[in-house]
């Protein structure tokens, strides 16, 4: 009987455990990518999304054949029925399966009905394994990331003098909030023409009606591990230098500013964390970059990532379903037309998003998920809105993120206090609001920004709550110095905006 390897689509690297595990025994070894359209309707995905993941698997089995390997490609309504008639034809006694990211996707796995043994190999896509992020989890009183990625810096080597930063910093973030004014001369993105793999994933989207949110076209996203490479190569040479001071800022028309671009590739396993790392370190010490920048960078790949990624495992399954602040107000249909609302900041990121399917960490934060936050809506709402429409979303990806760190579900398990800001933090960072209907000094009256009405509405609504999280002390002391009479008006603006509002 044959040892057969099933490829995820997200586990797109020739060195990925299962094949790893095979590679002597290459050439009398079946390997198996499906694609399943009836996944692909789970949620409505954006359309780009569908054209990375497929083209991408696509590009990556004529990678494995090129390589030796015995591929067969599937393309089907459903995975079972393809897996199963594989497996026999190529009389399969063992099925090998890295371990998946996501836990639906393992549930799954585990519950096919197969007619030969499932041996699942542990991942080895990211730096920390499950079990010893657990251990490190468990020795911890706390779970603050900060503490994880020093850990992680010393655990790997990376950055260090010996036992101390380099720079005798671990974190240089302060230095790291420019607001963009003044003419800003931002580099050129590296984007690709599709080719005929890439374009026939499109037209077959397209005909057979599989979109559901998003442009489909212009699609300039990388579909293979060379293409990753040279997005990695233009960051580190026209972009990592200047990354670090205005990696927050949120420019009208700029969709990409000093960004990396880099987390599609790695969420699909084109590229691995630690040589993404590795490359930035060499380029400071090579090319004597500013390190505020080449630690921002890495803080995000060695800290956040990892963590998580360790996070949605070490958390019960249940993290997804909670809700520390009982929001339950609908997902506002703008979210999914972006022409719908006439708040500039959030119509210039939707609408960047609709393009795309990508938007950096501020945009994402501290608009897309600030506003779902302060108005009040559900968390499992808002992380599905994520997860449907980012071309780098997955599973654990958005639980960790919306659902933790942007919506501070989970009671502050994952984040030290809530991501809630009002317009000023957004005329800071940004130039939406010189150009919005709404003014951003303003909390009450016609012009009132939405932000500004619904965040005092937020920290009224929840006082006693926000109480316990001592970084929330302050701004609750000027919400006591507010008056009665500007308090209703604020709450009576939120109020009607909801109703006018609702889906």
């Amino acid at each position: 009987m044959a040892t057969g390897i099933w490829v995820l689509g997200d586990q797109l690297w020739i060195g990925q455990a299962a094949l790893s595990s095979c590679e002597a025994e290459k050439s009398q070894t079946p390997v198996i990518l499906i694609e399943s359209r009836h996944s692909a309707q789970k949620r409505p995905y954006h359309s780009q999304k569908l054209v990375l993941v497929w083209s991408g698997m696509r590009h990556f089995a004529e990678e494995l054949r090129s390589a030796g390997w015995q591929v067969t490609y599937e393309i089907t309504d459903n995975f079972e029925p393809a897996l199963l008639k594989w497996i026999q034809q190529n009389g399969i006694g063992e099925l090998r399966v890295m371990v998946p990211n996501d836990r639906p996707f393992m549930q799954l796995i585990q519950n096919l009905q197969l007619d030969c043994s499932l041996n699942l190999i542990p991942n080895n896509h990211f730096l920390w394994s499950k079990a010893e992020f657990q251990d490190w989890a468990n020795s911890r009183k706390r779970l603050l990331m900060e503490d994880f990625y020093r850990e992680g810096r010393k655990r790997f080597n990376i950055l260090m003098d010996g036992n101390k930063p380099i720079g005798d910093k671990w974190n240089f973030d302060k230095q790291n909030r420019r607001p963009p004014k003044g003419k800003l001369t931002t580099p050129t993105p590296l984007w690709f023409e599709p080719d005929e793999i890439t374009r026939s994933v499109i037209e077959e989207i397209k005909t057979q009606n599989l979109a559901s949110y998003g442009k489909i076209e212009p699609f300039c996203w990388g579909v293979t591990r060379s293409d990753a490479l040279a997005v990695v190569e233009h960051f580190l040479t026209q972009c990592l230098p200047t990354f670090g001071p205005y990696q927050d800022a949120m420019v009208t028309g700029e969709e990409t500013l000093w960004h990396s671009l880099i987390s599609p590739y790695l969420n699909l396993g084109l590229l691995t964390p630690m040589e993404v790392i590795a490359a930035a370190q060499k380029a400071y010490l090579e090319k004597n970059l500013e390190l505020n920048s080449v630690e921002g960078f890495i803080r995000q790949v060695l800290g956040w990532r990892e963590y998580m990624h360790g996070i949605y495992h070490y958390q019960d399954e249940d993290y997804r379903d909670l809700n520390w602040f009982k929001h339950s107000e609908p997902l506002p249909d703008f979210y999914w037309h972006s022409s719908r609302t006439d708040m500039n900041c959030l119509h210039q990121v939707l609408k960047q998003v609709e393009k795309t399917g990508y938007a950096h960490h501020i945009q994402r934060l501290m608009v897309l998920s600030n506003f779902a936050l302060i108005v009040g809506v559900s968390p499992q709402e808002i992380e599905a809105w994520f997860h449907a429409t980012f071309v780098d979303a997955y599973d654990w990806v958005m639980q960790t993120n919306v659902i933790g760190m942007g919506q501070f579900a989970d009671g502050g398990i994952l984040a030290s206090k809530p991501y809630a800001s009002s317009a000023n933090y957004i005329n800071k960072m940004s130039d939406y609001c010189k150009n919005c209907t709404y003014d951003f000094k303003r909390r009450t009256g016609d012009k009132a920004c939405p932000f500004n009405f619904f965040y005092w509405d937020f920290l009224s609504r929840h006082q006693e709550q926000l109480r316990s999280q001592g970084r929330m002390n302050l701004v609750l002391g000027n919400l006591q110095r507010m008056s009665a009479e500007e308090l209703a008006a604020i709450q009576a603006l939120a109020t009607q905006w909801r109703e006018e509002n609702k889906s």
